[in-house]
């Protein structure tokens, strides 16, 4: 026996599809070249990965729309413009929970020595990389500004005393692993 129209549950069903982006060997020798070199011109770009500086155009405007690549920038050697103390502060907060969260994070965001911040899990709930040009200039900024930002109970700091490996060049070649679904990014092999 059917039943009748009222007697039906209708359920809904919403999908959110988010875009997927696929790369292909050209895209990530692209992204590839330009992270070693970011300067380079489009024809330059073209002839290390075999297209031509019109495609090369087009594809660093694609990758661009779509978020890959997220702004330009001249690396500055913080040591040759007189800033010669790196240091690493892990922070403790009194209190978790948005607010204090919110009014740290709006804080460390104002001191320009600070040159990362990250939220953390473990023992400490941030992590700062923090620039200075000597350490009499590093204890007046910590006394100063670090200790005194909103909700902090403590700071553990340590001194870089040498960089032993520092780059900015993200590794890409997981993305051409094949079968491995990265997020909402594909590879389109040969």
């Amino acid at each position: 026996m059917l039943k009748s129209p009222s007697q039906y549950t209708f359920c809904a069903y919403i999908y959110i599809f988010m875009p997927t982006t696929t790369l292909d060997r050209y895209d990530l020798a692209l992204l590839d070249a330009l992270q070693k070199n970011g300067n380079a011109t489009n024809a330059a770009l073209g002839e290390a990965v075999h297209l031509s500086a019109s495609q090369i155009s087009r594809r660093l405007q694609r990758l661009t729309d779509i978020g890959i690549i997220s702004g330009y920038a001249a690396l500055l050697d913080p040591a040759a413009i007189g800033l010669g103390v790196t240091a690493f502060a892990q922070v403790i907060l009194e209190r978790h929970g948005k607010a204090p969260s919110e009014a740290f994070e709006n804080a460390v965001a104002a001191i320009p020595e600070v040159m990362e911040c990250y939220s953390l899990s473990g023992d400490a709930d941030y992590l700062l990389r923090i620039v200075a040009p000597d350490l009499q200039a590093f204890s007046e900024l910590m006394m100063k500004h670090v200790l005194r930002l909103p909700g902090v109970a403590h700071i553990k700091t340590n001194i870089a005393l040498q960089k032993v490996k520092q780059t900015h060049v993200l590794p890409l070649d997981h993305v051409a692993q094949l079968g491995k679904p990265r997020q909402q990014l594909t590879y389109e092999g040969d």
